[in-house]
């Protein structure tokens, strides 16, 4: 996953001469994950890829994770951080582990040309227009729209303005999960979206020539470093790729959410998979049906997982009272019993629709906390659940 795409000038068979209009040699590139043992594409360039001229180490910035001491529900306002800088250089990491960092950004320009070789990325427009500039050609995307960036692709961010949750895999890939696939990788009935939601560029994107620079991340030791190459040619002259290894986009107004007679199981809203967690959407969609059915969640306790809940739009009936709006990011830990607040259970009586919108990141290992989370933190969220 995801399918098969053939976009601009290929040869008819891979891996043999292809000859630009004056006879010369394009450059091929074998784009593979997993050791060229799992999806794979290849890009043609005009100039050969590999021509570095220069290479200097960037100076990242101080995300260092620590344990949050006690142990605590957290509630981030993430609208509260500043404005500014892009959807690369801007993001302020809030939590993650060795499997996940999870951070938001309020990009307000242009992001340079970047390369994530760390893994996979999904970036979720909260609100807001971009438009992801890649090897791949150009993918427009808006609010409500994820985006998944495989990792090792050049890229580009271009907005003039948006909100963005963005989810970095450590060492691992962003996909649907596994049950909704056939054996050969079809998208099963069941699944909430299918081939048909999926968007992917459509055409190259082809800029004038001329040195670039590119900012790379990799890892290093337990954590990241960033290096900037300079590169004689620029990376978008690629006239032409096929594969599928490629980013793509799916909007969460396109999912077809599941339902039953009494509460569903967070696990029903699975929209991806990563190695060490998985992200779920949930959609305005009818609830419960049964007549003593109770719509609200009902209280949960977290037996190894650390849950982070996005809040991007719509009413969030089961948390009034909490202090929990647009734009806010819970964190419940594993050990911690979380649920409705005080009054919400009663409210759902007969209720027969919810109109919420909320992606959740739920995580297998315990999630430390970076410096930005304290920057926008409200510390009165603990103690919520008693103040009704």
């Amino acid at each position: 996953m995801p399918y098969y795409r053939s976009v601009g000038s290929v040869p008819a068979k891979r891996h043999t001469q292809f000859r630009r209009d004056d006879g010369s040699l394009h450059a091929e590139e074998l784009m593979g994950a997993d050791g060229f043992s799992a999806e794979s594409a290849l890009l043609y360039h005009l100039h050969p890829p590999t021509a570095l001229v220069s290479a200097e180490v960037v100076p990242g910035p101080a995300d260092s994770l620590a344990t949050a001491e006690p142990l605590l529900p957290r509630h981030f306002r993430t609208h509260s951080l500043a404005v500014g800088g892009d959807l690369v250089t801007g993001r302020r990491l809030l939590a993650g582990n060795g499997d996940v960092r999870i951070s938001y950004a309020a990009a307000a320009g242009d992001s340079p040309l970047f390369r994530d070789a760390v893994g996979d990325q999904l970036v979720f427009l909260e609100s807001g227009e971009a438009v992801l500039e890649s090897v791949f050609g150009v993918l427009p995307v808006r609010a409500g729209d994820y985006v998944v960036v495989p990792a090792g692709v050049t890229h580009r961010w271009t907005t003039v303005g948006c909100r963005a949750l963005v989810v970095e895999a450590v060492g691992s890939h962003v996909t649907p999960p596994d049950r909704y696939l056939s054996p050969r990788g079809q998208l099963l009935e069941g699944a909430p979206y299918c081939e048909r939601d999926l968007r992917g560029p459509t055409e190259p994107l082809l800029v004038p020539d001329g040195p670039a620079e590119v900012l790379v991340r990799r890892r290093s030791g337990t954590g990241t470093s960033l290096t900037r190459y300079g590169y004689a040619h620029h990376p978008f002259d690629v006239v032409g790729w096929d594969g599928c290894l490629y980013p793509w986009a799916l909007s969460v107004h396109d999912l077809q959410p599941l339902a039953g007679a009494v509460h569903q199981p967070p696990p029903i809203h699975q929209t991806f998979a990563g190695k060490g967690f998985v992200v779920c959407t949930f959609v305005p969609r009818v609830v419960d049906w049964h007549p003593d059915a109770v719509p609200a969640p009902y209280n949960h306790s977290n037996v190894g997982s650390d849950e982070v809940l996005f809040y991007v739009d719509g009413s969030f009936a089961s948390r009034t009272g909490s202090g929990i709006g647009v734009g806010s990011i819970s964190l419940h830990p594993a050990g911690f019993v979380h649920g409705p607040q005080p009054g919400a259970v009663e409210r759902s009586l007969g209720v027969p629709r919810v109109d919420e919108l909320a992606v959740m990141v739920d995580t297998f290992a315990p999630l430390q906390l970076a410096p930005a989370a304290a920057e926008c933190e409200d510390e009165a969220y603990a103690w919520s659940w008693a103040r009704g």
